[in-house]
């Protein structure tokens, strides 16, 4: 039985429809199906597809068609092998931060895109977040005004706080929301000034870095509707204080945040780096799966360290607010969010309550 799929742009509530095309029988194929259990430990699901033939042609028989290019039938595996996924995360909100390189290369950002859009299409709620810290570089270059870091956080005065509105809510938001639209999504953009979604407090070290702030609290009442109507809400990391005053918070941060307030199933942290390593100076001692516990431990080893430290620790905070997973991904690899998610191998570190 071989199928013709009808193929068109879809929605969250739209599925794909097939019309059947009967051939002879000329050959009966066994299919086993095999998937191994959740366990307590494990969050990663497994499916194996095994296929046997016997075939009934003789000479005489007509030659069944052939492929010299397995291309059509690793797409089709492709596929099956997904669904258990799309099964376990269909109706799950996941919020992906985005940035590093990811936001630089026009492949990756294309990549993001596509994956989102899919994602959306099979049935997920995603949410993105994204900062935007080249782009602030370049204004902020062509206004003749340095640019300063202390401890890897951005110093922020007054005017580079207008500069960093300006470029996350007014120029990068607004291109993100354009590409997810034209890729045949939905998707609204968003500050954390929109319908108070977030409010914002100063850093404890607000007389060295300025308007450098962190998230007080977070009203989703906004947000929900319009991830329960299958739109992708695209959050710029910038939020006012109860004054009304300004200030340019971590997107690693806000996405956790704003995870824990939605209840979302995964956090996705995507990185310039492949994950959280054993061995920093070993590309290949990459940590698939780790507890709360387990990464601790390693920050106390000093096997984490550096900019890692505070990706990890915003894991850690959303899942002890009921978020269910959390990953750093290799934001550099193309569709490394369908890696992921709808994969047994993941594309990074995933972090477990």
């Amino acid at each position: 039985m071989a199928a013709t799929a009808t193929r068109h742009i879809c929605s969250s509530q739209e599925l794909l429809s097939f019309s059947p095309v009967t051939k002879p029988k000329t050959k009966t194929q066994h299919l086993k199906f095999t998937k191994t259990s959740f366990t307590p430990n494990s969050h990663r699901l497994r499916l194996a597809i095994k296929a046997s033939s016997t075939s009934s042609t003789t000479l005489n028989d007509a030659p069944l068609p052939t492929h010299n290019n397995s291309d059509h039938q690793l797409r089709v595996q492709i596929l099956s092998e997904s669904l258990p996924y799309i099964q376990k995360f269909r109706g799950k909100t996941i919020v992906v931060k985005y940035g590093g390189a990811a936001m630089k290369s026009a492949e990756l950002k294309a990549s993001v895109v596509r994956d989102l859009v899919l994602l959306s299409c099979v049935g997920l709620r995603p949410v993105l977040v994204h900062g935007g810290g080249p782009e602030i570089n370049v204004l902020l270059n062509q206004l003749n005004i340095p640019a300063q870091f202390r401890d890897g956080l951005r110093v922020t005065d007054a005017r580079t706080m207008e500069v960093v509105s300006m470029v996350l809510v007014g120029k990068v938001n607004k291109d993100l929301v354009s590409r997810i639209n034209f890729a045949g999504a939905t998707a609204v953009g968003l500050s954390g000034m929109d319908g108070r979604l977030l409010t914002a407090r100063p850093s404890p070290n607000a007389a060295q870095l300025g308007f450098v702030g962190e998230v007080a609290r977070v009203d989703p009442t906004v947000l929900q509707p319009m991830v329960d109507n299958g739109h992708i809400p695209v959050i710029a990391s910038v939020a006012a204080d109860e004054f009304g005053q300004p200030y340019n918070i971590n997107a690693d941060t806000v996405a956790g945040e704003v995870a824990a307030a939605l209840g979302a199933e995964k956090l996705i942290l995507l990185t310039d780096v492949a994950g959280i390593l054993r061995n920093k100076e070993d590309p290949g001692s990459l940590v698939k799966e780790i507890d709360i516990k387990g990464v601790k431990k390693m920050i106390e080893d000093g096997k984490v360290g550096g900019g890692m430290i505070p990706k990890v620790n915003c894991c850690i905070r959303s899942l002890a607010q009921g978020v269910t997973t959390a990953s750093i991904i290799d934001g550099r690899v193309e569709h490394s969010l369908l890696h992921e998610i709808m994969t047994d191998e993941g594309a990074g570190t995933m972090i477990t309550g």
